[in-house]
């Protein structure tokens, strides 16, 4: 038996799903489950009975039996890929738009605590009987046409499914892994493609080397279309890449921005990085300006008034962060002495996503940082991590933090 927890506003139980409830027989399901829970408990097994198999051939017939929402002139895509950053970049821009009277879809990965965090419109989770109307049709259209679509591409298609029917002017794409053959690269011509940051992930399936995996990531490039790059590519081979794409411009921030000013950096023993968060605002910034063109033309286009976003509205759009990104919370507890006498304490955690050597790097560096006189001793790290992941370098960073007394780091 598979065991799934699946969240939602009915029950919030954990029961088990035996592998027969992809067969559409609903007899022996509890009768305590939703339509909702029943439609993701079963979106969840999808990939036991539907293998991944990398390629875009079952996205591009889900796509075009959808009408090809993603390719229709009144939609603005901006497909954002990357290494470490992509979902901030991802959320910054959509909240910098939808403040600005924009109808904003957002596609992420993976979800924090609720399934339907995945597909937002104007910053807010699609409704679970949103998921049960669109979700069903989805099946139905496999089921119909013979499409072996896995747990992305049905969810990606969702997505589509969902911000076509509901008239959003924009949407803001997540890649899930890689860009060339992610599932969300159907998208024939984006308003902007986006690559945030190039490191070292998913190496058996996107290539051993940094080089290697701009390709891949650079992927979602497209003829006649606008590119923006993060300082923390390898340019040369991105560029490349643009001319033999044919893309319309490539852009660095710096292009769009002018000179960056000093940055601010968290200083380590061996390396200095730059607040990740404000690399994340500043990329997000110069791709609200390069899609200020396109989006008045949309505007004029559909009839609608145009407004331009200030450069203060900007500012204020990108503060938002996403959730787990170095995100603190102090939790009360109760500890028992040894004199059998108890203590109560509040307990700083910090919740982090990091989950390759560059990212947790960076963590251990902020870290240390964020609390110079607290000793590595009196932390307790807990992780997961799925196992496509570089577990012995990223559990070498950990255990060498813990075991080992650096010097403190500050902020400049």
């Amino acid at each position: 038996e598979q065991y799934l927890t699946i969240e939602s506003s009915s029950s919030s139980s954990s029961m088990p799903l035996k592998s027969n409830a992809l067969d559409g027989d609903d007899t022996n399901q509890p009768q305590e489950w939703s339509n909702y829970e029943r439609l993701v408990r079963k979106l969840y097994m999808t990939n036991l009975f539907n293998p991944v198999k990398l390629g875009l051939e079952n996205m591009d017939k889900l796509h075009k039996l959808l009408g090809s929402p993603m390719d229709q002139p009144n939609v603005s895509v901006v497909h954002i890929a990357g290494s470490n950053g992509k979902g901030s970049v991802a959320l910054k821009t959509a909240n910098t738009l939808q403040r600005s009277n924009y109808k904003v879809g957002l596609f992420v990965s993976p979800h924090i605590s609720s399934f339907r965090e995945r597909i937002q419109i104007d910053g807010t989770p699609i409704s679970e009987s949103q998921v049960e109307r669109y979700l069903q049709e989805i099946f139905d259209i496999c089921k119909r046409e013979g499409i072996p679509a896995t747990f992305f591409e049905v969810t990606t298609a969702l997505a589509f499914h969902v911000f076509a029917s509901e008239g959003v002017e924009v949407v803001v794409l997540e890649t899930g892994l890689g860009g060339r053959l992610d599932a969300t690269n159907v998208v024939k011509r984006p308003a902007l493609s986006v690559i945030t940051s190039i490191g070292l992930e998913h190496t058996r399936i996107l290539g051993d080397t940094v080089e290697k995996i701009a390709l891949e990531k650079g992927g979602i490039i497209k003829e006649g279309c606008n590119v923006l790059v993060g300082k923390n590519v390898p340019l040369e081979v991105l560029q490349q890449c643009a001319k033999e794409k044919k893309a319309l411009e490539l852009y660095q921030c710096d292009d769009v921005m002018g000179p960056e000013g000093a940055p601010r950096l968290v200083r380590g023993m061996k390396e200095t990085f730059e607040d990740y968060d404000a690399e994340n605002s500043r990329i997000t910034s110069a791709a609200i300006v390069l899609l200020q063109f396109h989006l008045t033309q949309q505007k004029i286009a559909n009839g609608g008034e145009v407004t331009l976003i200030t450069p203060d509205e900007i500012e204020r759009g990108v503060k938002i962060r996403p959730p787990c990104r170095f995100e603190e919370m102090d939790i009360p507890t109760t500890i028992a002495n040894d004199d059998g006498t108890t203590t109560k304490k509040i307990v700083r955690v910090v919740l982090d996503v990091a989950h390759n050597p560059q990212a947790m790097d960076y963590l251990i560096v902020k870290l240390r940082a964020s609390y110079p006189n607290n000793s590595p001793d009196h932390h307790r790290i807990v992780v997961g991590m799925s196992a496509d992941k570089d577990l012995t370098y990223c559990t070498e960073i950990l255990l060498d933090h813990v075991t080992h007394h650096p010097e403190n780091c500050t902020w400049s």
